[in-house]
């Protein structure tokens, strides 16, 4: 039957005008519930990245907040490295210093093992990072001028809630990784990073693969511990543990900071 036949569709007297008027009551229905599924959409859609960006906003300025309170730190490192196709191992004992302006330098206390490790892998390492560093902090720093931030995740890390964003390199530059950061929920400040540099550091080494863990400490992101692979044009795979122990910083309001086990 037309629809015109059925004159008033509220009165049901014919069974075509009831089936037409259902379908028409379960059209309006749908169409209520695509309109709000699509606004419900367009409001997570700006909702969800305002979020995030709230959280690297905050990492950020937990992040220039630290770098005036570790001016002048020291710590105690051990360098744990070895040659596993070529059978042979090494451990290094420095004195790690941060100075006023971010530099890092190293003063060597002892060394024990085969010295091919020693020379190719150890000291390359540390010169490479070294030289990285005396590029402007800025220019190195993870923060959104120098890379792009990409939500994964929230996972327990330590006993700790983190926030993990995927960080890309705007630049090829030495010092810049791609890979991912973790935030503490808490301080939002930076608990662990892991990932590849986008360029060598040095000419000797082909890669360097990493995972930098952090130690949350008075409100100061410690360094606790670097695991790397490293690839080398001379001797090959290297792999290197450097652990930190009695971070200190040579200011008053710090000055209880330093323990004697790293805890």
């Amino acid at each position: 039957m037309p629809l015109s036949h059925c004159s008033n569709p509220l009165i049901l007297v014919d069974s075509e005008c009831y089936t037409i008027f259902r379908a028409g009551v379960y059209y309006l229905r749908a169409l209520g519930l695509s309109l709000l599924l699509m606004l419900g959409g367009g409001v997570w859609a700006e909702t969800a990245p305002s979020a995030q960006d709230a959280i690297v906003q905050n990492y950020c300025a937990a992040t220039r907040d630290q770098e005036q309170s570790i001016q002048n730190a020291t710590m105690d490192v051990e360098i744990d490295a070895s040659l596993p196709k070529l059978k042979k191992h090494g451990k290094l004992h420095a004195l790690r210093r941060i100075s006023a302006l971010g530099r890092i330098t190293y003063e060597h206390l002892f060394f024990e093992g085969d010295g091919t490790v020693k020379n190719q892998v150890i000291a390359r390492y540390l010169t490479a990072e070294v030289e990285a560093q005396k590029s402007q902090a800025p220019a190195l720093a993870v923060t959104p001028a120098n890379y792009k931030f990409k939500y994964r995740a929230e996972e327990n890390l330590s006993d700790r809630q983190a926030y993990v964003f995927q960080v890309i390199p705007k630049k090829k530059r030495v010092g810049l990784f791609r890979g991912d950061i973790w935030i503490d929920a808490a301080t939002f400040l930076k608990v662990q990073e892991s990932g590849s540099f986008v360029k060598s550091p040095s000419i000797f080494l082909k890669s360097v693969e990493f995972t930098r863990k952090y130690e949350i400490r008075d409100g100061i992101s410690v360094p606790l511990q670097v695991q790397s692979t490293v690839e080398t044009r001379l001797v090959g795979k290297a792999q290197l543990t450097i652990d930190f122990s009695n971070f200190a910083v040579d200011a008053p309001a710090h000055a209880g900071l330093a323990t004697g086990d790293g805890q």
